[in-house]
């Protein structure tokens, strides 16, 4: 990369952004886009994170970058006050005084082809991919290839307890690792995935017919009553490993730009920091 190129400014990397995954693909109740910075501002450097959280701010202030690019909104929700005496207030502030941009690519991200759960099916080797689950027809997103989720074929077939092991060791780690629901020794072909929250997703999974879907943040009673319903296997990772893959190609992306640094943070940002497996059976029982 040349040292004597003109760096991009703000507006330069947003509109390259907005190019691989349009504001208008969002969903309706989603909040992407600028959120902080001055568009001519000039960006060398570049933090791609998960999460806009303290830690990932320091992270970019101490690496020096100009911009950061996060995958969830800091501000989803409507707000009254960004005062410093706040938690989102705090961040705002950090970086406004530290000239930080800050960018979202959210559902227009998840819904991009190629997008988060394409990234992550690359991370099984996935082959022959289709959307999940298929934006409305006469929606912005509608298209060929665009969706939420990717179903595809394993390159070998696995148990589900072999497929479980087998995410845990190729997904980022973290403190809640990967769990299953279903037969153990069920043979699974054809894996669906989708990046982030995806119990919303389950029938799509089970009118697709698939072996298993592998998500995040599955709850109790949805979980049960799709197996009940036999319904595909599932797999349940941590949310922020089913999205970090994405940063590697939203870096990559960033790169093509003459005179940008890319970066992308492996801070761990999943609330769930500790995890305590059961004792063995043979541990349960009483020793002489």
């Amino acid at each position: 990369m040349s040292t004597n190129a003109v760096p991009p400014t703000v507006s330069d990397v947003v509109a390259e952004l907005e190019r691989r995954y349009p504001p208008a693909w969002a969903e309706e109740w989603d909040r992407v886009g600028l959120v902080l910075g001055e568009p001519c501002a000039p960006v060398r450097r570049v933090l791609c994170v998960v999460d806009v959280v303290p830690e990932t701010v320091a992270e970019a202030l101490d690496a020096g970058v100009d911009m950061i690019v996060a995958h969830h909104p800091l501000l989803l929700r409507g707000v009254s006050s960004v005062a410093p005496t706040t938690y989102k207030g705090r961040i705002v502030h950090r970086l406004i005084k530290a000239d930080v941009a800050l960018y979202v690519a959210h559902t227009n991200a998840d819904v991009a082809d190629p997008g988060v759960s394409d990234a992550l099916a690359a991370r099984f080797g996935l082959t022959g991919l289709r959307p999940l689950h298929r934006p409305a027809p006469g929606s912005p997103a509608h298209g060929a290839g665009r969706g939420i989720g990717r179903i595809g074929e394993l390159p070998e077939p696995m148990t589900l307890a072999e497929l479980t092991r087998h995410a845990a060791a190729v997904l980022p780690a973290t403190s809640w690792g990967v769990r299953a629901a279903g037969d153990p020794g069920r043979m699974v072909r054809t894996l669906a995935v989708s990046g982030g929250a995806g119990d919303g997703f389950l029938a799509d999974a089970t009118a697709a017919g698939v072996d298993a879907f592998l998500t995040a943040d599955l709850r109790h009673h949805p979980a049960g009553e799709h197996l009940a319903a036999d319904g595909p296997a599932l797999l349940d990772a941590a949310h922020w490993a089913t999205e970090r893959p994405w940063l590697d190609d939203l870096a990559a992306i960033l790169r093509e730009a003459p005179g940008v640094e890319t970066l992308v943070s492996d801070l761990d940002t999943d609330p769930w920091t500790v995890h305590a497996a059961p004792p063995a059976v043979d541990d349960k029982e009483p020793r002489p």
